[in-house]
């Protein structure tokens, strides 16, 4: 690669790698494996690096990345020793503000989703994408980003209850 491409590849990850795992981590759950799954994707990114001819478009183009590697991950998993749990440990000291058992909520609420209606609404809500940069980001039609954000978002009124989620909006 050459001096100025890496040089552009360098600063695209100083600046970009923190955002795209806790795009990651909203996506999967655990940091350890966003971490891991970043990590891949910009291995995947610099090997592509010198193909790509706008900087503009490297975004959606990694976050394509970290959904595909955790989609194949997923895949993989059952052959897996490892058993995941679906409940988060206590952790010694932990905050027990309201503001931190919301987030907790959200959190177990949001891994409840399908992988395709999580990627969506984390997409579009969390990481204030447009439709069409979803629909970019997840190589499908802008109708099919709408209907997974609808369903989505049901969803999660389902799971959270109509109070929790007017409490928040009013507060």
């Amino acid at each position: 690669m050459q001096a100025e491409a890496e040089r552009q590849y360098g600063d695209f990850v100083a600046t970009r790698a923190a955002p795209l795992v806790g795009f990651a981590f909203l996506l999967c759950g655990d940091w350890h494996r966003a971490e891991d799954t970043v990590q891949s994707a910009l291995v995947k990114l610099y090997l592509a690096w010198p193909r790509l001819d706008r900087v503009d478009a490297v975004e959606p183009y990694v976050r394509r990345i970290v959904l595909r590697v955790l989609a194949d991950n997923g895949r993989l998993a059952r052959f897996r020793r490892e058993r995941l749990s679906d409940r988060v440990p206590e952790r010694p000291g932990a905050d027990s503000s309201d503001a931190a058992d919301d987030r907790m909520v959200l959190l177990s609420a949001l891994a409840a989703l399908p992988p395709r209606q999580r990627a969506v609404v984390v997409l579009r809500f969390w990481e204030d994408q447009s439709i069409e940069q979803c629909a970019e980001a997840l190589g499908c039609s802008e109708g099919t980003v709408k209907s997974q954000a609808a369903r989505g978002l049901q969803t999660l009124r389902n799971l959270l209850g109509n109070q929790f989620l007017a409490s928040k909006e009013r507060g």
